[in-house]
């Protein structure tokens, strides 16, 4: 009975490890005629997320990011239909954590975001990362400014966002550990993350001269429930330091934030009267 039982978990923890999916992106020495190996990188984060959307196995995937400067051409676009679950998720991360005892700045893969403009109900616009999956994670990665063309054409607004998530019935994405700068003049950065839909978790990132670091915006049933900003420091917003939309205020958990040198610290959506909670967190400047 013993040796069943042991060979049951056994068997189990093997396929979990087999499932387990990794492909390693390095600009430096990558191609993406190679099999994304740590051998053999691929080139462009763009052709990781594709190849992780053409494989619909059950089980977790990593896009693991070498540091170097990464331009974004062509949307990277996570859409399957994997089995994915809160343990059980797929991650885009830089190679060398910030909790690595061999971290420093320099190590912390770039990415600049030069998408063609595309037409949409907010005017033209372009994604870097467009995450229409749930339970996905974002961690290590530095976001620049870039082609954000942010003036009126005809009466239509022209941008770019390095994160997007467009789905309201989406749920669980995190970014976390990352780093987002731009310059008002030189290299605009519109709004660092924008998602739809529900448990959108922003935690121990940094915004730097951002236009707006966070929007949380929809979600299918009305309210967007389980969102959260903890831990980030916000300096230099031009527009706002945080904007909610339809986001509950039964459980949003805002803490231990700063938000300095902004224009406003917080905007809500002009129709609504919700009231938020703040906790152990500094306003100033």
């Amino acid at each position: 009975m013993k040796i069943k039982l042991l060979t049951q978990i056994l068997i189990f923890l093997s396929f979990n490890v087999l499932a387990q999916q990794h492909y390693f992106v390095n600009v430096n020495i990558g191609s993406d005629n190679n099999l994304g190996s740590k051998e053999k990188p691929l080139k462009t984060i763009t052709e990781a997320t594709k190849r992780v959307n053409s494989d619909n196995q059950n089980g977790s995937a990593e896009i693991i990011v070498s540091a170097g400067r990464y331009l974004i051409s062509e949307t990277a676009l996570l859409k399957n239909n994997r089995n994915l679950s809160a343990n059980n998720r797929i991650t885009i991360r830089a190679e060398v954590l910030p909790d690595d005892v061999n971290w420093n700045p320099q190590l912390m893969p770039t990415i600049v975001t030069a998408v063609p403009l595309h037409k949409d109900d907010f005017g033209e616009t372009a994604f870097g990362f467009d995450i229409e999956i749930s339970h996905v994670t974002i961690q290590g990665l530095r976001f620049l400014g870039g082609l954000d063309f942010e003036y009126m054409k005809e009466n239509q607004l022209r941008r770019s966002y390095p994160i997007w998530r467009g789905g309201k019935n989406l749920d669980d994405l995190v970014v976390t550990q990352c780093v987002f700068m731009g310059d008002k003049y030189v290299m605009p950065l519109h709004v660092g993350i924008i998602a739809n839909g529900n448990g959108v978790v922003v935690e121990h990132c940094v915004f730097y001269n951002c236009k707006n670091p966070v929007v949380f915006w929809l979600a299918d049933d009305g309210v967007s429930k389980r969102d959260a900003m903890r831990n980030c420091l916000v300096y230099g917003a031009s527009f706002s330091g945080i904007w909610t939309v339809e986001t509950s205020n039964n459980d949003f958990d805002f803490r231990n934030n700063i938000i300095t040198k902004s224009n406003t610290a917080w905007i809500r959506e002009s129709s609504l009267n919700t009231k938020y909670k703040i906790y152990d967190s500094i306003k100033i400047g």
